[in-house]
Protein backbone atom coordinates (compact mmCIF):
# COMPACT_ATOMS: atom_id res chain seq x y z
CA UNK A 1 0.00 0.00 0.00
CA UNK A 2 1.24 3.51 -0.75
CA UNK A 3 2.04 5.76 2.88
CA UNK A 4 -0.30 7.92 1.68
CA UNK A 5 -3.15 5.22 1.51
CA UNK A 6 -1.72 3.95 4.35
CA UNK A 7 -2.19 6.89 6.96
CA UNK A 8 -4.87 7.38 5.57
CA UNK A 9 -6.65 4.11 6.28
CA UNK A 10 -5.39 4.93 10.04
CA UNK A 11 -6.95 8.20 10.60
CA UNK A 12 -10.06 8.55 11.99
CA UNK A 13 -12.04 10.84 13.09
CA UNK A 14 -11.27 11.21 16.44
CA UNK A 15 -7.41 11.35 15.84
CA UNK A 16 -7.89 14.45 13.28
CA UNK A 17 -9.97 16.02 15.83
CA UNK A 18 -7.61 15.29 18.70
CA UNK A 19 -4.62 16.09 16.47
CA UNK A 20 -6.08 19.97 14.97
CA UNK A 21 -7.07 20.70 18.64
CA UNK A 22 -3.06 20.15 19.90
CA UNK A 23 -1.72 21.55 17.07
CA UNK A 24 -3.43 25.36 17.68
CA UNK A 25 -1.46 24.47 21.04
CA UNK A 26 2.09 23.78 18.83
CA UNK A 27 1.31 26.94 16.57
CA UNK A 28 1.42 29.04 20.21
CA UNK A 29 4.55 27.26 20.94
CA UNK A 30 6.36 27.87 18.25
CA UNK A 31 5.75 31.43 18.15
CA UNK A 32 7.34 32.08 20.81
CA UNK A 33 10.17 29.57 20.59
CA UNK A 34 11.03 31.21 17.37
CA UNK A 35 11.34 34.86 18.86
CA UNK A 36 13.69 33.76 21.24
CA UNK A 37 16.13 32.02 19.06
CA UNK A 38 16.46 34.39 16.30
CA UNK A 39 18.51 37.09 17.36
CA UNK A 40 21.50 33.95 17.35
CA UNK A 41 21.11 33.89 13.88
CA UNK A 42 22.65 35.30 11.21
CA UNK A 43 20.28 37.82 9.35
CA UNK A 44 20.83 36.49 5.90
CA UNK A 45 21.48 33.04 6.89
CA UNK A 46 21.87 30.52 3.99
CA UNK A 47 19.64 27.17 4.11
CA UNK A 48 21.09 23.97 4.97
CA UNK A 49 22.66 21.88 2.67
CA UNK A 50 19.24 19.29 2.73
CA UNK A 51 17.62 22.41 1.23
CA UNK A 52 16.85 21.77 -2.76
CA UNK A 53 18.51 25.24 -4.25
CA UNK A 54 18.93 24.99 -8.01
CA UNK A 55 16.07 22.64 -9.88
CA UNK A 56 18.87 21.28 -12.35
CA UNK A 57 16.13 19.39 -14.75
CA UNK A 58 15.44 15.90 -15.55
CA UNK A 59 18.60 13.20 -15.92
CA UNK A 60 19.55 13.42 -19.25
CA UNK A 61 18.81 16.52 -20.59
CA UNK A 62 18.57 17.90 -23.02
CA UNK A 63 18.56 15.26 -25.41
CA UNK A 64 20.93 16.82 -28.13
CA UNK A 65 22.99 20.55 -28.33
CA UNK A 66 20.19 22.91 -27.64
CA UNK A 67 20.33 25.91 -30.09
CA UNK A 68 18.09 27.95 -27.47
CA UNK A 69 18.93 28.42 -23.87
CA UNK A 70 15.75 30.64 -23.02
CA UNK A 71 12.85 31.46 -24.33
CA UNK A 72 10.82 34.64 -24.55
CA UNK A 73 6.55 34.14 -25.42
CA UNK A 74 5.68 37.63 -26.65
CA UNK A 75 1.45 35.97 -26.49
CA UNK A 76 -1.11 38.71 -28.15
CA UNK A 77 -4.21 37.56 -26.72
CA UNK A 78 -7.55 37.95 -28.43
CA UNK A 79 -6.59 36.58 -31.84
CA UNK A 80 -4.19 39.08 -34.06
CA UNK A 81 -5.43 39.54 -37.57
CA UNK A 82 -2.23 38.30 -39.60
CA UNK A 83 -4.11 39.90 -42.33
CA UNK A 84 -3.70 43.23 -41.79
CA UNK A 85 -0.07 42.80 -40.63
CA UNK A 86 1.72 40.23 -42.26
CA UNK A 87 0.01 38.68 -45.03
CA UNK A 88 -1.51 40.81 -47.76
CA UNK A 89 -2.64 39.84 -51.20
CA UNK A 90 -3.82 41.60 -54.36
CA UNK A 91 -7.09 39.09 -54.40
CA UNK A 92 -8.42 41.17 -51.20
CA UNK A 93 -8.21 44.22 -52.79
CA UNK A 94 -9.19 43.09 -55.91
CA UNK A 95 -12.51 41.71 -53.88
CA UNK A 96 -13.27 44.26 -51.76
CA UNK A 97 -16.69 44.85 -50.52
CA UNK A 98 -17.77 41.55 -52.89
CA UNK A 99 -18.50 38.27 -51.04
CA UNK A 100 -15.77 35.90 -50.56
CA UNK A 101 -15.97 33.01 -53.28
CA UNK A 102 -17.27 29.86 -51.90
CA UNK A 103 -14.76 27.85 -52.92
CA UNK A 104 -12.44 29.57 -51.22
CA UNK A 105 -14.80 29.66 -47.70
CA UNK A 106 -16.05 26.20 -48.14
CA UNK A 107 -17.79 24.54 -45.50
CA UNK A 108 -15.18 24.96 -42.57
CA UNK A 109 -16.36 26.40 -39.62
CA UNK A 110 -17.15 29.58 -38.35
CA UNK A 111 -18.31 30.75 -35.46
CA UNK A 112 -21.78 31.95 -34.45
CA UNK A 113 -20.91 35.80 -34.47
CA UNK A 114 -20.78 35.74 -37.94
CA UNK A 115 -22.52 32.84 -39.35
CA UNK A 116 -26.10 34.18 -39.94
CA UNK A 117 -24.69 36.94 -42.04
CA UNK A 118 -26.16 37.00 -45.46
CA UNK A 119 -23.17 37.97 -46.88
CA UNK A 120 -19.34 37.38 -46.61
CA UNK A 121 -17.79 40.52 -47.82
CA UNK A 122 -13.70 40.54 -48.30
CA UNK A 123 -11.91 42.98 -46.16
CA UNK A 124 -8.52 44.29 -47.52
CA UNK A 125 -5.98 45.42 -44.77
CA UNK A 126 -6.82 48.51 -43.07
CA UNK A 127 -3.11 49.60 -44.22
CA UNK A 128 -0.29 49.61 -46.50
CA UNK A 129 2.46 47.47 -46.38
CA UNK A 130 6.07 46.94 -47.69
CA UNK A 131 9.05 44.60 -48.35
CA UNK A 132 11.29 44.79 -45.46
CA UNK A 133 15.10 44.76 -44.95
CA UNK A 134 17.81 42.64 -47.33
CA UNK A 135 15.23 40.00 -47.37
CA UNK A 136 12.27 41.22 -48.45
CA UNK A 137 9.91 40.02 -46.27
CA UNK A 138 5.99 42.03 -46.40
CA UNK A 139 5.11 43.98 -42.90
CA UNK A 140 2.22 46.31 -42.46
CA UNK A 141 3.01 50.32 -42.43
CA UNK A 142 1.46 49.77 -38.88
CA UNK A 143 4.47 47.95 -37.76
CA UNK A 144 7.20 50.72 -38.48
CA UNK A 145 9.66 49.78 -35.75
CA UNK A 146 9.25 45.93 -36.56
CA UNK A 147 10.06 46.65 -39.99
CA UNK A 148 13.48 47.43 -39.15
CA UNK A 149 14.36 43.67 -37.58
CA UNK A 150 12.72 42.07 -40.69
CA UNK A 151 15.80 40.25 -41.27
CA UNK A 152 15.99 38.63 -37.67
CA UNK A 153 12.41 37.15 -38.31
CA UNK A 154 10.96 34.10 -39.40
CA UNK A 155 7.36 34.36 -40.11
CA UNK A 156 5.52 31.58 -40.28
CA UNK A 157 2.38 32.32 -42.37
CA UNK A 158 0.66 28.62 -42.03
CA UNK A 159 -0.11 27.92 -38.49
CA UNK A 160 -2.97 26.69 -38.10
CA UNK A 161 -5.62 25.32 -35.54
CA UNK A 162 -8.89 23.42 -34.80
CA UNK A 163 -10.05 25.89 -31.82
CA UNK A 164 -12.20 28.50 -33.20
CA UNK A 165 -12.96 30.13 -29.42
CA UNK A 166 -11.15 31.71 -27.64
CA UNK A 167 -10.33 29.64 -24.33
CA UNK A 168 -9.98 26.66 -25.74
CA UNK A 169 -7.54 28.15 -28.51
CA UNK A 170 -4.95 29.93 -26.10
CA UNK A 171 -5.01 27.07 -23.71
CA UNK A 172 -4.22 24.39 -26.67
CA UNK A 173 -1.34 27.21 -27.95
CA UNK A 174 -0.17 27.27 -24.03
CA UNK A 175 -0.66 23.86 -23.00
CA UNK A 176 -0.84 21.66 -26.22
CA UNK A 177 -4.94 20.56 -24.90
CA UNK A 178 -7.85 22.37 -25.89
CA UNK A 179 -9.04 21.07 -22.19
CA UNK A 180 -7.95 23.31 -19.08
CA UNK A 181 -5.67 21.02 -16.31
CA UNK A 182 -2.66 20.16 -18.81
CA UNK A 183 0.48 22.09 -17.53
CA UNK A 184 2.05 24.94 -20.20
CA UNK A 185 4.80 25.28 -22.40
CA UNK A 186 6.99 27.40 -19.35
CA UNK A 187 6.34 24.52 -16.92
CA UNK A 188 7.44 21.96 -19.15
CA UNK A 189 10.55 23.83 -20.08
CA UNK A 190 10.99 24.19 -16.21
CA UNK A 191 10.51 20.45 -15.79
CA UNK A 192 12.60 19.60 -18.67
CA UNK A 193 15.96 21.89 -17.92
CA UNK A 194 15.52 23.75 -14.41
CA UNK A 195 16.61 26.83 -13.81
CA UNK A 196 19.83 28.72 -14.42
CA UNK A 197 19.32 31.64 -11.38
CA UNK A 198 18.78 30.06 -7.82
CA UNK A 199 17.44 33.15 -6.78
CA UNK A 200 14.12 33.81 -9.30
CA UNK A 201 12.10 30.81 -10.87
CA UNK A 202 12.64 29.36 -13.81
CA UNK A 203 9.34 30.50 -15.58
CA UNK A 204 7.53 34.18 -15.07
CA UNK A 205 4.44 35.51 -16.40
CA UNK A 206 3.42 39.09 -17.10
CA UNK A 207 -0.13 40.36 -18.17
CA UNK A 208 -0.68 43.87 -19.55
CA UNK A 209 -3.70 45.35 -21.07
CA UNK A 210 -4.14 46.66 -24.48
CA UNK A 211 -5.76 49.86 -26.21
CA UNK A 212 -7.31 47.89 -28.45
CA UNK A 213 -10.35 46.12 -26.99
CA UNK A 214 -10.31 47.01 -23.45
CA UNK A 215 -11.33 44.83 -21.44
CA UNK A 216 -9.67 42.05 -23.37
CA UNK A 217 -10.23 38.30 -23.29
CA UNK A 218 -9.41 37.47 -19.98
CA UNK A 219 -6.13 35.58 -19.06
CA UNK A 220 -6.24 32.71 -16.30
CA UNK A 221 -3.27 31.65 -14.61
CA UNK A 222 -4.05 28.23 -15.75
CA UNK A 223 -1.96 29.34 -18.62
CA UNK A 224 1.08 29.54 -17.03
CA UNK A 225 0.09 26.45 -14.78
CA UNK A 226 1.67 23.44 -13.74
CA UNK A 227 -1.06 21.53 -14.72
CA UNK A 228 0.09 17.57 -13.77
CA UNK A 229 3.51 18.04 -13.03
CA UNK A 230 5.14 18.75 -10.27
CA UNK A 231 4.14 22.45 -8.77
CA UNK A 232 7.43 23.73 -8.14
CA UNK A 233 7.73 23.96 -12.16
CA UNK A 234 4.34 26.23 -12.06
CA UNK A 235 5.56 29.68 -13.65
CA UNK A 236 5.40 32.71 -11.23
CA UNK A 237 3.06 36.55 -12.09
CA UNK A 238 4.68 38.99 -11.70
CA UNK A 239 2.33 42.50 -10.82
CA UNK A 240 2.87 46.03 -11.63
CA UNK A 241 3.96 48.31 -8.72
CA UNK A 242 5.18 47.91 -5.71
CA UNK A 243 5.00 44.43 -4.62
CA UNK A 244 5.09 42.40 -7.65
CA UNK A 245 4.62 38.92 -5.96
CA UNK A 246 1.91 39.03 -3.34
CA UNK A 247 2.80 37.80 0.39
CA UNK A 248 6.30 37.61 -0.94
CA UNK A 249 7.31 40.82 1.92
CA UNK A 250 7.65 39.73 5.78
CA UNK A 251 4.71 41.04 7.89
CA UNK A 252 5.10 43.68 10.46
CA UNK A 253 7.39 42.91 12.94
CA UNK A 254 9.18 40.24 11.58
CA UNK A 255 12.93 40.25 10.54
CA UNK A 256 14.41 38.46 7.91
CA UNK A 257 16.45 36.15 10.44
CA UNK A 258 13.52 35.48 12.06
CA UNK A 259 11.92 34.09 8.82
CA UNK A 260 15.11 32.08 7.93
CA UNK A 261 14.90 30.59 11.69
CA UNK A 262 11.07 29.71 11.01
CA UNK A 263 11.66 28.36 7.18
CA UNK A 264 14.96 25.89 8.52
CA UNK A 265 12.29 24.61 11.15
CA UNK A 266 9.66 24.17 8.98
CA UNK A 267 12.21 22.27 6.28
CA UNK A 268 12.94 19.74 9.14
CA UNK A 269 8.93 19.05 9.53
CA UNK A 270 8.31 18.99 5.94
CA UNK A 271 11.20 16.54 5.32
CA UNK A 272 10.29 14.52 7.99
CA UNK A 273 6.82 13.95 6.82
CA UNK A 274 7.83 13.52 3.43
CA UNK A 275 9.31 10.67 4.28
CA UNK A 276 6.80 9.52 6.14
CA UNK A 277 4.42 9.66 3.84
CA UNK A 278 5.81 9.65 0.23
CA UNK A 279 4.23 13.07 -0.89
CA UNK A 280 6.40 14.54 -3.43
CA UNK A 281 4.28 17.68 -3.51
CA UNK A 282 6.01 18.44 0.39
CA UNK A 283 9.13 18.81 -0.76
CA UNK A 284 7.77 20.92 -3.52
CA UNK A 285 6.22 23.16 -1.00
CA UNK A 286 10.30 23.25 0.60
CA UNK A 287 11.38 24.18 -2.48
CA UNK A 288 8.82 27.09 -2.76
CA UNK A 289 9.42 28.40 0.50
CA UNK A 290 13.01 28.72 0.09
CA UNK A 291 13.47 30.15 -3.35
CA UNK A 292 10.53 32.88 -2.03
CA UNK A 293 13.01 33.80 0.87
CA UNK A 294 16.05 33.78 -2.08
CA UNK A 295 13.06 36.28 -4.16
CA UNK A 296 12.86 39.02 -1.38
CA UNK A 297 16.19 40.05 -1.98
CA UNK A 298 16.19 39.42 -5.86
CA UNK A 299 12.95 40.70 -7.07
CA UNK A 300 13.81 44.51 -5.60
CA UNK A 301 16.74 43.96 -7.59
CA UNK A 302 15.04 42.95 -10.66
CA UNK A 303 12.06 45.38 -10.21
CA UNK A 304 14.53 48.41 -10.06
CA UNK A 305 15.00 49.79 -13.24
CA UNK A 306 17.27 53.18 -12.23
CA UNK A 307 20.40 51.55 -13.78
CA UNK A 308 19.51 51.57 -17.49
CA UNK A 309 20.47 54.08 -19.56
CA UNK A 310 18.51 56.90 -20.85
CA UNK A 311 19.26 55.50 -24.57
CA UNK A 312 17.43 52.12 -23.47
CA UNK A 313 14.38 53.16 -22.02
CA UNK A 314 14.26 55.51 -24.73
CA UNK A 315 14.58 52.53 -27.24
CA UNK A 316 11.24 50.87 -25.23
CA UNK A 317 9.26 53.61 -25.89
CA UNK A 318 7.16 56.43 -23.63
CA UNK A 319 5.17 53.89 -21.57
CA UNK A 320 7.99 52.17 -20.26
CA UNK A 321 7.72 53.82 -16.96
CA UNK A 322 4.13 52.96 -16.72
CA UNK A 323 4.40 49.84 -14.89
CA UNK A 324 2.16 46.95 -16.15
CA UNK A 325 2.54 48.14 -19.42
CA UNK A 326 3.70 45.96 -22.28
CA UNK A 327 6.68 48.36 -22.98
CA UNK A 328 7.73 47.86 -18.88
CA UNK A 329 7.29 44.06 -19.32
CA UNK A 330 9.41 43.81 -22.29
CA UNK A 331 12.15 45.36 -20.28
CA UNK A 332 11.43 43.66 -17.53
CA UNK A 333 11.35 40.26 -19.80
CA UNK A 334 15.13 41.39 -20.74
CA UNK A 335 16.11 41.58 -17.22
CA UNK A 336 15.16 38.24 -16.64
CA UNK A 337 16.52 36.56 -19.31
CA UNK A 338 19.75 37.91 -18.63
CA UNK A 339 19.42 36.72 -15.00
CA UNK A 340 18.96 33.29 -16.48
CA UNK A 341 15.04 33.22 -15.95
CA UNK A 342 14.67 29.62 -18.70
CA UNK A 343 11.14 30.93 -19.85
CA UNK A 344 9.11 34.34 -19.62
CA UNK A 345 6.16 34.85 -21.31
CA UNK A 346 4.09 37.76 -21.87
CA UNK A 347 0.54 38.34 -21.89
CA UNK A 348 -0.61 41.44 -23.96
CA UNK A 349 -4.53 41.45 -24.28
CA UNK A 350 -7.01 43.50 -26.84
CA UNK A 351 -6.54 41.82 -30.10
CA UNK A 352 -10.25 40.55 -30.48
CA UNK A 353 -11.00 43.32 -32.93
CA UNK A 354 -14.67 41.82 -33.77
CA UNK A 355 -15.73 45.53 -34.13
CA UNK A 356 -14.15 49.01 -34.50
CA UNK A 357 -11.02 47.23 -36.14
CA UNK A 358 -10.47 50.88 -38.22
CA UNK A 359 -9.50 52.37 -34.69
CA UNK A 360 -8.66 49.33 -32.21
CA UNK A 361 -5.96 47.67 -34.69
CA UNK A 362 -4.07 50.93 -34.76
CA UNK A 363 -4.06 51.50 -31.30
CA UNK A 364 -3.04 47.99 -30.18
CA UNK A 365 -0.17 48.02 -32.72
CA UNK A 366 1.08 51.03 -31.24
CA UNK A 367 1.14 49.43 -27.54
CA UNK A 368 3.77 46.53 -29.00
CA UNK A 369 5.14 47.82 -32.46
CA UNK A 370 8.17 49.88 -30.45
CA UNK A 371 8.78 47.79 -27.68
CA UNK A 372 8.64 44.44 -29.61
CA UNK A 373 11.84 45.83 -31.65
CA UNK A 374 13.60 47.03 -28.70
CA UNK A 375 13.50 44.10 -26.73
CA UNK A 376 15.07 41.95 -30.14
CA UNK A 377 17.66 44.67 -30.78
CA UNK A 378 18.11 45.00 -26.85
CA UNK A 379 18.60 40.97 -26.61
CA UNK A 380 21.02 41.38 -30.08
CA UNK A 381 23.19 43.77 -28.49
CA UNK A 382 23.82 42.22 -25.75
CA UNK A 383 24.78 38.75 -27.39
CA UNK A 384 21.99 37.30 -26.20
CA UNK A 385 19.51 36.45 -29.17
CA UNK A 386 21.48 33.94 -30.62
CA UNK A 387 20.49 31.70 -27.34
CA UNK A 388 17.31 33.20 -27.00
CA UNK A 389 14.04 31.95 -29.04
CA UNK A 390 11.82 34.94 -28.95
CA UNK A 391 7.93 33.37 -30.37
CA UNK A 392 5.59 36.07 -31.05
CA UNK A 393 2.38 34.11 -31.12
CA UNK A 394 -1.35 34.04 -30.50
CA UNK A 395 -4.52 31.91 -30.45
CA UNK A 396 -5.96 32.05 -34.10
CA UNK A 397 -6.12 34.45 -36.98
CA UNK A 398 -8.69 36.94 -38.53
CA UNK A 399 -11.23 36.32 -41.23
CA UNK A 400 -10.92 37.85 -44.85
CA UNK A 401 -14.50 39.02 -44.55
CA UNK A 402 -16.10 41.23 -42.27
CA UNK A 403 -17.67 41.10 -39.71
CA UNK A 404 -20.52 43.73 -40.27
CA UNK A 405 -21.11 45.54 -43.21
CA UNK A 406 -17.59 46.58 -45.05
CA UNK A 407 -18.04 50.22 -44.86
CA UNK A 408 -19.29 50.35 -41.49
CA UNK A 409 -16.77 52.16 -38.60
CA UNK A 410 -18.39 49.41 -35.88
CA UNK A 411 -17.61 46.17 -38.26
CA UNK A 412 -14.37 44.09 -37.85
CA UNK A 413 -12.98 40.68 -38.57
CA UNK A 414 -14.55 37.06 -36.71
CA UNK A 415 -12.01 34.34 -35.78
CA UNK A 416 -9.86 32.24 -38.55
CA UNK A 417 -8.11 29.16 -37.31
CA UNK A 418 -7.64 27.68 -40.48
CA UNK A 419 -4.65 29.39 -41.19
CA UNK A 420 -2.62 32.19 -39.31
CA UNK A 421 0.52 33.85 -38.28
CA UNK A 422 2.90 33.73 -36.02
CA UNK A 423 7.10 34.63 -36.14
CA UNK A 424 10.25 33.76 -34.47
CA UNK A 425 13.65 35.33 -33.83
CA UNK A 426 17.13 33.84 -32.53
CA UNK A 427 17.56 30.62 -30.64
CA UNK A 428 18.90 28.74 -33.93
CA UNK A 429 16.10 29.92 -36.14
CA UNK A 430 17.04 31.44 -39.41
CA UNK A 431 16.08 34.98 -39.56
CA UNK A 432 15.02 37.00 -42.73
CA UNK A 433 12.58 33.84 -43.88
CA UNK A 434 8.98 33.25 -44.58
CA UNK A 435 7.45 29.84 -44.42
CA UNK A 436 4.50 28.47 -45.64
CA UNK A 437 2.42 30.31 -47.78
CA UNK A 438 -1.51 30.45 -47.42
CA UNK A 439 -3.98 30.78 -50.69
CA UNK A 440 -5.03 34.21 -52.76
CA UNK A 441 -7.43 35.54 -49.80
CA UNK A 442 -5.49 34.17 -46.75
CA UNK A 443 -8.05 31.66 -45.91
CA UNK A 444 -6.51 28.51 -46.57
CA UNK A 445 -3.14 27.18 -46.04
CA UNK A 446 -1.80 26.24 -49.69
CA UNK A 447 1.50 25.09 -48.89
CA UNK A 448 3.74 23.81 -45.85
CA UNK A 449 1.51 23.38 -42.81
CA UNK A 450 2.09 23.77 -40.02
CA UNK A 451 0.17 22.63 -37.13
CA UNK A 452 0.42 24.20 -33.48
CA UNK A 453 1.49 20.92 -32.15
CA UNK A 454 4.57 21.17 -34.86
CA UNK A 455 5.57 24.77 -33.54
CA UNK A 456 5.15 23.03 -30.18
CA UNK A 457 7.71 20.29 -31.17
CA UNK A 458 9.73 22.92 -32.76
CA UNK A 459 10.17 24.88 -29.40
CA UNK A 460 11.07 21.73 -27.15
CA UNK A 461 13.42 20.87 -30.54
CA UNK A 462 15.71 24.62 -30.37
CA UNK A 463 15.77 23.56 -26.10
CA UNK A 464 17.06 20.60 -27.27
CA UNK A 465 14.25 18.12 -26.30
CA UNK A 466 12.89 15.50 -28.52
CA UNK A 467 9.28 16.02 -27.74
CA UNK A 468 8.53 11.99 -28.34
CA UNK A 469 10.77 11.21 -25.76
CA UNK A 470 9.54 13.89 -23.08
CA UNK A 471 6.83 12.45 -21.27
CA UNK A 472 5.08 12.58 -18.04
CA UNK A 473 2.84 9.86 -16.56
CA UNK A 474 -0.42 11.26 -16.29
CA UNK A 475 -3.92 9.56 -16.16
CA UNK A 476 -2.01 6.10 -16.77
CA UNK A 477 -0.40 8.10 -20.60
CA UNK A 478 2.87 9.30 -21.00
CA UNK A 479 1.77 12.57 -21.56
CA UNK A 480 3.60 15.04 -23.69
CA UNK A 481 3.30 18.64 -24.71
CA UNK A 482 2.54 17.74 -27.96
CA UNK A 483 0.03 15.27 -27.60
CA UNK A 484 -0.85 11.70 -29.02
CA UNK A 485 -1.00 13.18 -32.38
CA UNK A 486 2.05 13.52 -34.94
CA UNK A 487 4.02 16.84 -34.10
CA UNK A 488 6.62 17.71 -36.76
CA UNK A 489 9.76 20.03 -35.93
CA UNK A 490 10.29 22.19 -38.75
CA UNK A 491 13.66 21.44 -39.50
CA UNK A 492 13.65 24.14 -42.97
CA UNK A 493 13.28 27.23 -40.09
CA UNK A 494 16.52 26.00 -38.19
CA UNK A 495 19.81 27.37 -39.13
Amino acid sequence: MHPIDSIAMQLSRRTFLGDAARGIGQIALGSLLLSSCASSRAINAAPSSSAPLLRGGLPGLPHFPPRAKRVLCLFQSGGLSHIDLFDDKPKLHEYAGKDLPPSVKGTQRVTGMTSGQDHFLVRPPLALGKRCGKSGLWLSDLLPHLQTMADDLCIIKSLNTEAINHDPAITFMNTGNQLPGYASMGAWASYGLGSDNQNLPAFIAMVSQGSGKNPGQPIFSRLWGNGFLPSSHQGVALRPGGNPVPFLDNPFGIVRGQRRAMLDELRTLNELRAQEIGDAETLARVQAYELAFRMQASVPELMDTSGESATTLAAYGPDVQKPGSYAANCLLARRLLERGVRFVQLFHRGWDQHIAIGRQLPNQCRDVDQPTAAVLRDLKQRGLLEDTLVVFATEFGRTAYSQGGINDPSSGRDHHGKCFTVWLAGGGVRGGIEHGTTDDFSYNVATNSVHLRDLHATVLHCLGIDNTRFTYRFRGLETKLTGVEPAHVVHSILS
